[in-house]
């Protein structure tokens, strides 16, 4: 079911504090952890606690919550301090644009020159 734990998710482990990851930041509702193979001196993942599998089946159940991520990428932006320079959001959604993990999750990009077009 939407928004509930998925015992095979590794972001809901994660969440759950039954996998290690390196948290930057954790309000109620998200969670923002570094990425384990990152593509830019700034590389976090912003995760809702609730289990979606991306952005817009969140954005379609919980606008709330949604709006939440998307806070917190500003958030850990302005913490890696690289709102000045520029940083890239990202919410890739299925396999065939590179989504590995089906819990929704914005990647925090910046610290780098980021080129257009990606990828």
């Amino acid at each position: 079911m939407a928004g509930e734990p998925q015992a095979d998710c590794l972001f809901c482990k994660i969440t759950a504090g039954e996998v290690p990851a390196t948290v930057v930041r954790e309000t109620a509702t998200t969670i923002a952890f570094r990425d384990i193979n990152p593509q830019a001196p700034t590389h976090v993942l912003v995760i809702p606690k609730a289990h979606y599998p991306d952005a817009g089946s969140l954005a379609a159940a919980d606008p709330q919550l949604i709006s939440d991520v998307l806070r917190e990428t500003a958030e850990v932006a302005a913490e890696d301090k690289v709102v000045a320079t520029g940083y890239r959001v990202v919410f890739n959604t299925g396999a065939g644009a590179g989504q590995t993990v089906f819990h929704v999750h914005a990647h925090v990009l910046g610290g780098r020159g980021l080129n257009w077009p990606p990828g």
